[in-house]
């Protein structure tokens, strides 16, 4: 079952990362070519195994509902920044696919982290 108040929370967490840096790499060139890709996909992974550590619902609920979140929070951020002229619009359906896998990979941990803590470590 997925908790629509944490995955929304999470995904906002997510977008503001997101915008954040972007807005900062459109002023800094040099962000834009180190940290975009990987920058992208780390916030995507982050605000996925947030909502899995929040909640703790089982692997497929967090699994898929940081699928949804490291999607959504991607889509917005590549969207903006192509937008901003940083990237070429036709990254956009690459990128949120990217950040969908990896939101539902950071999902996947988050969900092992849950599981870690309560069995008490």
């Amino acid at each position: 079952m997925i908790e629509i108040v944490p995955l929304v929370r999470a995904t906002i967490v997510g977008i503001v990362l997101q915008l954040t840096m972007y807005v900062t790499g459109h002023f800094i060139p040099w962000l834009a070519q180190h940290l975009f890709l990987f920058g992208g996909m780390m916030i995507s992974a982050t605000s996925a195994y947030i909502y899995a550590v929040v909640t703790g619902h089982g692997w497929f609920a967090s699994a898929t509902a940081g699928a949804i979140a490291g999607g959504v929070c991607g889509f917005v951020g590549i969207g903006f920044s192509a937008l901003l002229g940083d990237i070429y619009v036709s990254f956009i359906a690459t990128g949120t696919t990217i950040a969908v896998v990896v939101g539902a990979v950071g999902g996947l941990f988050g969900q092992m982290a849950a599981n870690l803590r309560a069995m008490g470590y």
